[in-house]
């Protein structure tokens, strides 16, 4: 199954905006890309995709793809990062929190430029996960 690109693009922008927010302005704009993403990855619907969805100019399926799979771990990996940033705020670990925010940012960002550092993560545990099962 396959995401079309300018749908993924949009909710890594969600999250550099959002993030950024959360940290120049407030820590509770974190919960809003958390709570998408908890409902993104119990639910395998993407609130952010399906708002701007309909804005699509083209049939869905003509955009390159993206794997789905490969977002769902991007979107885990997202979502943990912005959840220990909102704990860490919360308990006053400033400086972590701003680490942990600056991690989501800097991925999401490089990967509206092209390069994943999720795929390349992913990729490299399948890897490994292959040479263990094959020896």
């Amino acid at each position: 199954m396959s995401i079309p690109k300018p749908l993924v693009q949009i909710n890594q922008l969600f999250l550099v905006i959002t993030v950024i927010l959360g940290v120049i302005v407030s820590p509770w704009i974190l919960w809003l890309p958390f709570v998408v993403g908890v409902i993104a990855l119990a639910f395998r619907k993407n609130l952010i995709m399906i708002t701007f969805q309909s804005l699509l100019k083209k049939p869905a399926d003509t955009y390159p793809p993206e794997d789905a799979d490969q977002q769902r771990f991007n979107q885990w990996i997202a979502t943990i990062c912005i959840g220990i940033a909102i704990l860490t705020f919360a308990t006053g670990f400033s400086i972590l929190g701003l680490i942990f925010s600056i991690m989501v940012v800097v991925a999401a960002g490089l990967a509206l430029c092209g390069f994943c550092i999720g795929c390349t993560i992913r990729y490299r545990y399948l890897m490994w996960k292959h040479k263990q099962q094959n020896g």
